[in-house]
């Protein structure tokens, strides 16, 4: 014996899809979650070439600045590269970890530069 619940075949196909929706999409966003930060490029098989050999462009604009090297980016389909800066550092003694990209499954996944703390010395 069939029990009708009271919906049309249509309400319950359109139910049961946003079901699959939701569960398809919170998947996605745990896929993601699990990245460990930065931005994941599953499409992009082969990695960024050698980086480019470059000095500090002009002088340090002040006191206390580093000079943060360039880094090559995924850009719409190309390696593109990204011209170093000087940056100052949010807090004396801290140091420039530069952005890198990492092999992960069949692409490569990008880790921004970040300032790092370092020894900022007691008083």
């Amino acid at each position: 014996m069939c029990r009708n619940s009271g919906r049309t075949k249509q309400e319950t196909f359109v139910n049961g899809f946003a079901k699959v929706g939701v569960a398809t999409g919170f998947l996605g966003f745990m896929l993601l979650a699990g990245c460990g930060g930065g931005h994941y490029y599953a499409g992009v098989a082969v990695g960024p070439p050698a980086p480019l050999i470059e000095g500090p462009y002009g002088v340090t604009p002040g006191p206390g600045y580093i000079w943060t090297p360039g880094f090559y980016d995924w850009d719409g389909g190309n390696w593109a590269w990204r011209r170093g800066e000087w940056r100052r550092p949010p807090h004396r003694g801290d140091h420039w970890v530069s952005p890198r990209w990492d092999r992960r499954g069949n692409g490569y996944q990008h880790h921004g530069g970040r300032w790092q703390r370092g020894n900022r010395g007691h008083r």
